[in-house]
């Protein structure tokens, strides 16, 4: 059984046990969630799943790994550089209804 989900703007396909990596949620480690489901064995919701639930574990927050930005203008030699780390959330999933 597999469903397709919705979190962050972003959709995954997972199955029970699957471990996914989704854009950082305002939960605590060790809590459930439960995530919208678009589509559940092939039946398309429009636009959830009416009756479908996904519940989720959370394992850990974390951050990504770091992005350097450089930027340069070559008229004036200006130079600038940033890094970014995107924070995310792992979670386990615990069943598919």
């Amino acid at each position: 059984m597999y469903a397709i989900v919705s979190t962050g703007g972003k959709q995954y396909k997972v199955a029970e046990m699957d471990l996914i990596i989704v854009e950082k949620l305002d939960a605590e480690v060790g809590a459930t969630v439960k995530l919208d489901v678009l589509m559940l064995n092939g039946k398309v919701g429009t636009p959830l799943v009416a009756g479908a639930a996904v519940t989720a574990k959370v394992i850990e927050h974390g951050k990504g790994d770091k992005l350097y930005i450089r930027t340069y203008k070559k008229m004036n030699g200006h130079h600038r550089a940033a890094g970014h780390r995107q924070p995310y959330t792992k979670l386990e999933i615990i069943s598919i209804k």
